[in-house]
């Protein structure tokens, strides 16, 4: 299954600093509606029990699959022949599938209220008897499980406070172009990237490996996604709706205005210290969740979800290690996890108002050999 959603590992892994929005981005986040893609039967071979489900959401389903069994690709799937049968848990896995939709639609008015991870738990056999000795409230899954506690500090309170904290209107407003250089360290490697943004919209990630450079780009409009062994490859819709969120380049400036509603949610810690949770919300897509430290008002973590027709995929980014550049602090340091991933990423140095081929964001120049 992995080989099957590695774009969107990808996507992730090499997105390096989420910037800001502006009235475009509301704009065009309600103008990306789920479904716009074709069925998955017109796209994949042998699809059964997902016909109808928009191509753009199979690889985020095979995901959730993967992350709520432990499993791998080929646990369900003969290697390069995705679209054979000859493995027994892939029959399985259909009748489960249908047991699932039959259980929301009978008893949960069709919501997904019930998927493979409610009886899963990373296990590719079901989990039906209590642990002995164990406390269910204590079980985390590698997320952090705190109290909660509602809030009714407005929403625009805590973004100025966090727009206060990095520089102001002042500062954000003198930069115009920002590059990045560091190290992701995953999968026990470290591999060298590099971050372009230019305001408003545009940016390009590019994370160095031994086979070449594995590339996603976003002109303001739309985005592709390059890697060796895969070539070029166009961003699907969801992909499009992230990378127009992490592309904005004045992300406290105008963080109001990437979403149609922004609301105050609740408080949470996340290790010894609080933060301010605030749900940002647009039509047709899961809520974005943005964690900002309740004393510093610096984002500390984002929380998004990819959605798929057997549940929602989260991705998780927490900031840390913020230093000044040229009046403004960014985060040096930040952890990206989703389930079964987990990237760590360092930047090296940061640089503002830097000189910036436009042609970067619509084709392949390579790095240090522009023509």
């Amino acid at each position: 299954m992995k080989g099957m959603f590695g774009r969107s590992v990808l996507l992730l892994a090499v997105a390096v600093f989420m910037g800001t929005g502006t009235t475009q981005m509301r704009a065009q986040a309600t103008s990306i509606q789920p479904g716009a893609a074709k069925p998955a039967e017109q796209v994949y071979k042998n699809i059964q029990v997902l016909k109808g489900t928009p191509a753009d959401q199979i690889p985020t389903a095979m995901q959730f699959i993967s992350a709520s069994l432990g499993v791998e690709c080929n646990y369900c799937h003969t290697p390069q022949k995705f679209d054979d049968d000859s493995a027994k848990p892939k029959g399985v896995a259909r009748n489960m599938i249908r047991m699932v939709m039959a259980i929301n639609k009978e008893n949960f008015d069709g919501k997904r209220e019930v998927t493979c991870y409610s009886c899963h738990h990373g296990s590719a056999d079901p989990i039906g008897t209590p642990l002995v000795g164990e406390d269910p409230a204590a079980e985390t899954h590698g997320a952090d499980v705190h109290k909660t506690t509602e809030v009714e500090v407005p929403a625009e309170t805590i973004v100025n406070h966090f727009l206060e904290a990095v520089g102001g209107v002042a500062a954000l407003q003198k930069v115009n172009t920002r590059g990045f250089a560091g190290v992701i360290s995953f999968r026990g490697g470290e591999f060298p990237f590099d971050v372009i943004t230019k305001a408003p919209n545009k940016r390009l990630s590019a994370m160095h490996l031994t086979t070449g450079d594995n590339l996603a780009a976003f002109d303001g409009t739309s985005g592709w996604l390059m890697s060796p062994a895969r070539g070029r490859q166009e961003m699907n819709e969801a992909e499009n709706y992230g990378a127009l969120l992490d592309a904005e380049l004045s992300f406290p400036a105008n963080i109001t205005h990437m979403f149609t509603q922004l609301r105050t949610w609740k408080t949470e810690k996340i290790g010894d210290r609080d933060n301010y949770v605030l749900l940002g919300k647009n039509p047709g897509q899961p809520d974005v969740r943005l964690y900002f430290d309740k004393d510093s008002g610096l984002l500390a973590r984002i929380v998004r979800y990819a959605e798929s027709p057997l549940g929602r995929v989260p991705a998780q980014v927490d900031y840390s290690d913020y230093r000044d550049e040229n009046g403004i602090k960014m985060p040096y340091k930040y952890v990206l996890s989703r389930p079964g991933t987990h990237f760590t990423v360092q930047v090296i140095r940061a640089s503002q108002n830097i000189a910036v081929d436009e042609r970067k964001f619509k084709e392949y120049i390579p790095f240090n050999q522009e023509r």
